[in-house]
């Protein structure tokens, strides 16, 4: 398994394959491969559909579809049967994160479900996430779980990406009206050509097809997120998936994915203000690859909110020394700067991070 973090995305028609709540039928042999993989070292996030499914049996509906709200209130009473349906296969600790597609472009959102994931991984629980169904509309939908896995694994930077599907992969032509339909086993551009030859989905408690599928994957390779999509409903998938085989379709990334975040760190990203630093912090980021605590700050040249890109300037020579992503508004850093972490929440009131700059959302530019 060369994968290092990986999000696997698992459809409600393996969450809940009978229309009749949820089962265990296939997460025994998804469960099993994640505590493999835990066991290898690797981290897993889980987005996982199948709330509204689970509840389905639950709320009274009309025949011809439930209505929105109707959905919503499926989705609440079977989001709790999900979660413990997941916790149940499982001996380390699972999370839920419930979010929509207005979490995912507000700036301090977006930091806040980045943190929380990178917490979490690093205590070792499985994030389980979901969009929130039960207060989001059209307008906020994320549209499906497909693309939603791809939008995760951009904000925990993943290096993998499996979406498991109730088909093998992507065919020259429907497999469920041609027989002698081709299995594509590797794609390095996604074109017009293989966006049409995804069908639709004929199961009704799948919100989408193979085209979503398809147009999740090519948000992930885009940013150097290598991207299966396989049969979740074969336990000999699994077993090919930890021997390094490919049991599906696998979409080429261009470029590995720490060398696209690093990219758009760098090129992409417009920078919004300057943070002075000290000689100590200087040697920490630039020599050691450490993140920028507030105690090495010594100026800020400008104003910017959290969440926004800045430049780390040397204070002695003035060179930009690297560039990221700030969890402090710079209204926050002129009350913290030169002080130690663990007197944030003394000054603030609160401690929204031990770090100003972390790391894995910095690039050293010289």
């Amino acid at each position: 398994m060369k994968f290092k973090r990986v999000v696997i995305k698992v459809g409600s028609a393996l969450v809940a394959p009978d229309n009749k709540g949820c089962s265990g039928k296939y997460l025994l042999a998804i469960a099993r491969f994640i505590t493999e993989c835990h066991q290898a070292g690797k981290e897993v996030i889980l987005v996982s559909s199948g709330s509204v499914a689970a509840g389905r049996h639950l709320i009274q509906h009309s025949a011809s579809g439930p209505s929105i709200p109707t959905k919503q209130a499926m989705a609440s009473v079977g989001q709790m049967q999900m979660m413990a349906n997941w916790q149940r296969f499982f001996d380390v600790p699972c999370s839920q994160l419930l979010i929509t597609h207005g979490d995912l472009k507000d700036r301090e959102r977006y930091i806040n479900i980045k943190n929380t994931l990178r917490i979490l991984l690093e205590n070792g629980v499985i994030p389980i996430v979901n969009e929130n169904d039960t207060v989001a509309t059209d307008e906020l939908k994320v549209g499906d779980n497909d693309n939603l896995a791809a939008l995760v694994a951009l904000v925990c930077e993943a290096d993998s990406l499996f979406i498991l599907s109730d088909i093998d992969g992507v065919y020259n032509k429907d497999p469920r009206q041609h027989n002698d339909a081709v299995l594509i086993p590797e794609i390095n551009e996604i074109t017009d050509e293989i966006y049409a030859m995804a069908g639709t989905t004929n199961n009704p408690i799948a919100t989408g097809g193979m085209q979503t599928k398809i147009q999740a994957a090519e948000k992930a390779v885009e940013n150097g997120i290598t991207t299966y999509i396989v049969n979740g409903s074969s336990a000999k998938v699994f077993e090919k998936l930890l021997r390094g085989e490919n049991p599906g379709t696998q979409f080429i990334a261009k470029q590995s994915a720490n060398k696209a975040r690093k990219h758009w760190l760098k090129y992409t990203l417009k920078s919004c203000g300057k943070i002075m630093i000290d000689q100590g912090a200087v040697a920490a980021v630039r020599d050691k690859g450490a993140s920028l605590l507030p105690s090495g700050i010594v100026e800020l040249t400008s104003t910017f909110d959290s969440g926004e890109a800045i430049e780390i300037v040397d204070g002695k020579t003035f060179n930009v020394i690297a560039k990221g992503i700030t969890q402090y508004s710079s209204r926050d850093l002129a009350r913290i700067k030169g002080q130690k972490s663990d007197k944030i929440t003394a000054i603030l009131g609160c401690c929204p991070s031990k770090v100003v700059v972390h790391r894995d959302d910095m690039v050293v530019v010289t």
